[in-house]
């Protein structure tokens, strides 16, 4: 099995490419969902988060995710805090779900932060999903009602669209011009091709 982490910056679409590989039966492991299932629903998880944030980030035991993101968005330290307790269980339970996909020719996972989490270290190939900047801006604006200024902050904290592309194997142009589906066939097929070459 081929491991491939596919990455971009928000609003680069990255998660809209994943449908489509979805599509031709390629498995995709969501790691952002992943994360956030596990802060939700992982007592021990919910404990230690409880004890690097406080009680005051939890609704009835529910943790207040949104909160949180404030609190960690210009918090550096409280941020790598939370990374070293999500990222290992991640990493175990993406091991897992590998184990179940064996049969594949290849595998996906999708997380805006590859770089940044060091996760790019487990995959074989990389692909960054890229976009200018303001059809990136715009897109989260439609989708999420945010501000221009908010969506440049978030941009800000994301590691520079060109840095993740010089580090990529693979790049997937969502400009709305280029087509796409002929860039994802393109890979899919060489994916599948180098996998018998492994055989």
């Amino acid at each position: 099995m081929i491991k491939v982490g596919i990455t971009g910056g928000i609003g680069s679409g990255k998660s809209m490419i994943c449908k489509v590989y979805s599509r031709l039966r390629v498995p995709v492991y969501y790691a952002d969902i992943e994360a956030r299932l596990l802060m939700d629903y992982d007592p021990e998880i919910q404990q230690n988060l409880e004890t690097i944030l406080g009680a005051a980030f939890f609704d009835h035991g529910i943790l207040n995710r949104n909160r949180m993101a404030s609190a960690i968005f210009d918090d550096k330290s409280l941020l790598d805090k939370v990374n070293k307790l999500i990222h290992p269980r991640v990493a175990d339970h993406f091991s897992e779900w590998c184990n179940r996909h064996a049969g594949f020719p290849y595998i996906l996972q999708e997380s805006a932060i590859l770089f940044e989490s060091n996760a790019y270290r487990n995959f074989d190939k990389i692909i960054t999903v890229t976009a200018p900047e303001e059809i990136r801006i715009q897109r989260v604006i439609d989708r999420e009602n945010m501000t221009p200024e908010k969506v440049a902050a978030i941009m800000r904290n994301q590691l520079p669209e060109e840095e993740k592309i010089s580090r990529s194997h693979h790049v997937i142009v969502n400009d709305g011009t280029e087509l796409v589906i002929p860039q994802v066939l393109k890979l899919h097929n060489m994916f599948k091709e180098n996998y018998r070459t492994l055989r």
